[in-house]
């Protein structure tokens, strides 16, 4: 996972509500084992509507999205935050976040903030015209006009995204101290660590094993 620390750049303003996964990627896109090739399938029932935001030109690529509330409803289904990333959507910014989709997001390097409503509209009505930065250093969101909406977030994920640690990295991270004790487990209690179709374990009175 690459770290973020910053996220700059044009954002989609879209600002719809409740909108579940199956919307951000529809079911018939769930058969794909792979995680690329997915940003085709976005929004697609969306992007059915003649001028809808996703195909603006100007928008084309945007790394931040903005939405209403109770975004990445629905469904548990990782693909919707494979779809964004697919995208280029590093940041989606809304009111609030459905739990699963937002542990999802995280996983894969999306960093969800959740601001008020009277900011999202505040953005929604810059991000028309003007870039928009999300910096996890300050824990803000600005726009060149002076706007600053401090938002928070989990301190564990903050430090993981900041560091581009995903649970595989972050597994990797304790090999010593997981060797450490995996050594001297295997001093303590030798007979777990032995290989082989047996225990080895001694048979009293037998002196088989």
């Amino acid at each position: 996972m690459e770290p973020v620390r910053t996220v700059a750049g044009r954002a989609y303003p879209w600002g719809a509500s409740n909108v579940d996964t199956d919307v951000i990627i529809p079911a018939e896109w769930l058969k794909t084992i792979t995680r690329s090739g997915l940003a085709r399938g976005a929004f697609q029932t969306v992007r059915a509507e003649p001028g809808n935001v996703f195909d603006e030109p100007e928008y084309a690529g945007a790394p931040i999205l903005i939405a209403g509330d109770n975004f990445g409803c629905g469904s548990s289904r990782e693909h919707a935050a494979w779809a964004l990333n697919d995208m280029g959507v590093r940041a989606v910014i809304a009111p609030s976040f459905s739990d699963i989709f937002a542990g999802n997001a995280f996983k894969n390097g999306i960093v969800t903030v959740a601001l008020p409503q009277e900011a999202i509209d505040r953005l929604i009505e810059v991000a028309r015209t003007q870039p928009i930065t999300v910096d996890l250093e300050t824990m803000t969101v600005t726009t060149p006009f002076q706007d600053r909406f401090a938002f928070t977030l989990d301190p564990f994920r903050r430090q993981c995204l900041m560091e581009g640690l995903d649970e595989i990295a972050l597994t990797l991270s304790k090999d010593t101290a997981i060797s450490k004790y995996e050594s001297a487990v295997a001093d303590a209690r030798p007979w777990i660590g032995r290989r082989g179709g047996h225990a080895g374990i001694v048979v009293e009175g037998t002196g088989r094993t």
